[in-house]
Formats: C-alpha cells, sequence, structure tokens
C-alpha cells in the first residue's frame, strides 16, 4: 500500500469515526432523544420496529443506539476493533435502512441512500484491517494477550 493510500484510508476511517462518534455522543446529551418516533414510523418491518419502539424494550435500543454509534466512531478514530465495530456497525446501518422503504428510502434515493454507503464503507474498512494502518491495531495486535489468542487478533483487527 502506498503512502497516499495509507492517508487516504485513515482519513476515511477517522472521518467516518467522527460523523458517528458526534451522531452518537449528541443523542447521549439530549435527554429528549429517542428512537420511538423513526422506530414507529416504519415502512418494512413494522413488526419487528414496532416491538424495538415498545415500552419494554425502547431503553434498551436507545441505549444500544447511542452507544454503539458512539463506541463505533471512538473505534474508527482511535483504529483499534475496527473489524468487529465496523461490521456491527454495518449491521446498524442495514437496521436504519429496512424501516424507510423499499426502493425508495427517502424522496432523493432510488435503492441506494447514505446508510448504504456507510454500511459500504464501514465493510470496505473492516475487509482492508483499516486500524492496523497507523491505528492502535498493530500495537493491540503485539499485546500478549493476543499473541496467546490468535483468534482476539483476528476479531479486533
Amino acid at each position: 500500500m502506498t503512502t497516499a493510500q495509507k492517508i487516504w484510508l485513515t482519513v476515511l476511517r477517522i472521518s467516518l469515526g467522527w460523523l458517528f462518534f458526534y451522531a452518537g455522543v449528541t443523542k447521549i446529551v439530549n435527554p429528549a432523544w429517542s428512537a420511538a418516533g423513526y422506530l414507529r414510523n416504519a415502512k418494512a418491518f413494522g413488526e419487528l420496529y414496532q416491538w424495538l419502539a415498545s415500552p419494554g424494550i425502547l431503553p434498551i435500543t436507545n441505549f444500544v443506539n447511542e452507544w454503539g454509534l458512539t463506541l463505533l466512531g471512538v473505534s474508527l478514530i482511535l483504529g483499534i476493533g475496527v473489524r468487529l465495530a465496523s461490521i456491527l456497525g454495518a449491521a446498524l446501518m442495514l437496521l436504519y435502512y429496512a424501516p424507510l422503504g423499499f426502493p425508495y428510502p427517502s424522496p432523493n434515493s432510488l435503492v441506494v441512500d447514505e446508510h448504504v454507503v456507510y454500511a459500504a464503507a464501514l465493510l470496505y474498512l473492516a475487509a482492508v484491517r483499516a486500524g492496523r494502518v497507523w491505528g492502535l491495531e498493530s500495537w493491540c495486535a503485539n499485546l500478549p494477550i493476543c499473541r496467546r489468542f490468535p483468534a482476539l487478533r483476528t476479531l479486533i483487527g
């Protein structure tokens, strides 16, 4: 990988990280924020999203949403656990995409919207082990625990 490729891969990783980190933190610090409105307006998979919006499950849904986005952002910014975080983040993006309705997820989109693009970018970061390029994964991979458990090294990056 050339230096220019490493630079742009790192720029992509950190900029996506900031996007997700900011989205998560703004939800955490806003006590009025809730996923309920989004979930209740689902155009597809209505039963699943109504269940996620039910009073007993909604606090868990909100917590996972807020902290999932925040921790995904931290992982990408620091470059540690990028593979696992990116795969989980792509799944989260597809969960955001699914209730929007197919094939018009938004008035200005046909099939593909920003959620699909984010999911694709996250899966790319996971595939190329982006955390090993100027991230903390190279350091972490050399820790004694990662040497003792090679599967852990694969999982985190």
